[in-house]
């Protein structure tokens, strides 16, 4: 009876040292000690700050270096920047650039694309970007987001558009270039559509098929093989069907855009933002800020893609020349939409270039005329407001999931130190550093 007594005293003894402890139901408490921290929203940098983190989420920021709890984590960062967790509004996790690019179309399976993402995921987030928006491919990147967020990959938050939709011949046809024995017919379930029953449709299958958002090719694209680059595809009565039914739909939309007429059917038809952009001009942008549209700039493909485009055999002989001349023309584009005061979400096109090496595009914003700061905000508070997910996300403040790298080095002295990211924090679990 007295060891049965004992025992439920030791119990009892040890639940009360657990709900005293720092760490309750399992959940760490982690102490972050800043040296600087940027916030996301404010112009101002705070030092020697102390982030809280429990559960996931930022439970507090307080001036100072606070004492550790016993039982609580330190990470020291009191050399470092602290900044939230960045976002890239335009990537393809499924593949990444190389010379045989187009015929393992011919050669690989679904699967083996899969296999490949997993790595092309853990380098993004290795790169400090916890978040991206995935803007179509071959189909497995819905698998791809649902394995992370089981936690079976290591890999960014993913917002995924599945497969993208293209008119019959354009950006996103997956048959552009093949033998016409092979070409087929292809439809809304491969992502091509002729029509406004057609748009619904595949919009339709989207929605069934789980995607998180709509990705249309609203002009001609660099990389598809065919001669069109800028040309105008869906009208505007076939853009409205697919706005109008993704928003029943509740999925924004994101439009595949090079040449202005394409752009502005797509602006008036109501999508969420414009890609790439490249010959946008006055008018576009003067209507984009009237109906608050968003530009996803992509400045590293456009650069990317026109080096790729010397290299003897690495492209189809049609691409070349559209790689030669409108990659080099994004990045004069957004300095001029940024001067005129349009909406800006960061985004650069990885896979068209290397994962990993998404950071470059702040080097290549700061040198167009945006300020280092603001850049910054363009990957986070700005990019959660382009998802609609800025109550939990795009900044450092309490109450936010827990998505935080930091930096040796000042990113506003010198941006490029985002190239090397230190520490990679999201929701609340070190996966760096």
């Amino acid at each position: 009876m007295k060891n049965s007594v004992f025992g439920r005293k030791s119990i009892l003894a040890g639940l009360f040292a657990l709900l005293l402890s720092p760490t309750v139901f399992g959940q760490a408490l982690t102490y972050l000690h800043c040296g600087k921290v940027i916030d996301g929203s404010s112009e101002k940098v705070q030092t020697e700050m102390t982030i809280i983190v429990q559960d996931g989420r930022i439970t507090s920021i307080q001036k100072g270096y606070l004492e550790v709890p016993q039982g609580a984590t330190l990470i020291d960062h009191k050399n470092r920047t602290v900044l939230p967790g960045l976002m890239d509004m335009h990537v393809h996790m499924d593949h990444e650039t190389s010379p045989d690019g187009y015929s393992k179309s011919f050669r690989w399976n679904d699967a083996d694309y899969a296999f490949e993402s997993v790595n092309y995921a853990k380098t993004t987030l290795m790169a400090g970007f916890t978040t991206v928006r995935d803007l179509g491919g071959t189909g497995v990147n819905i698998a791809l987001r649902n394995a992370i967020n089981r936690g079976t990959v290591i890999g960014p938050r993913i917002f995924t558009a599945g497969k993208a939709i293209a008119i019959t011949g354009g950006h996103a046809d997956p048959t552009n270039g093949w033998n016409q024995t092979l070409m087929g017919d292809p439809g809304p379930q491969e992502g091509v559509v002729n029509g406004t029953d057609d748009c619904r449709k595949a919009v339709r299958q989207r929605y069934k098929n789980g995607t998180d958002l709509i990705k249309i090719t609203a002009t001609g694209g660099v990389l598809s093989v065919a001669k069109d680059g800028t040309g105008p595809h869906f009208t505007e009565i076939e853009m409205g069907a697919i706005v109008e039914t993704a928003n029943d739909l509740g999925m924004r939309i994101a439009a595949h855009c090079h040449g202005a007429e394409g752009m502005k059917r797509a602006v008036r038809a109501g999508v969420t933002s414009i890609e790439h952009g490249t010959y946008m001009d006055e008018e576009t942008m003067k209507l984009m800020i009237e109906r608050g549209t968003w530009y996803v700039p992509t400045i590293t493909a456009g650069r990317a893609v026109a080096d790729s485009a010397k290299i003897m055999g690495y492209y189809p002989k049609v691409v070349v020349p559209k790689a030669l001349k409108v990659g080099p023309q994004i990045q004069n584009t957004f300095g001029v939409a940024y001067k005129r005061g349009v909406k800006i979400a960061f985004g650069t096109d990885a896979g068209v270039f290397k994962h990993g090496l998404n950071a470059l595009e702040f080097q290549y914003m700061v040198e167009a005329g945006m300020p280092a700061m603001e850049t910054i905000r363009c990957a986070t508070l700005y990019s959660a407001q382009l998802l609609g997910i800025e109550a939990d996300y795009g900044t450092l403040e309490t109450g936010k999931v827990a998505d935080i790298i930091a930096v040796d080095g000042d990113p506003l002295q010198d941006v490029s130190v985002l190239m090397n990211v230190a520490f990679v924090m999201k929701d609340g679990v070190v996966y760096k550093g």
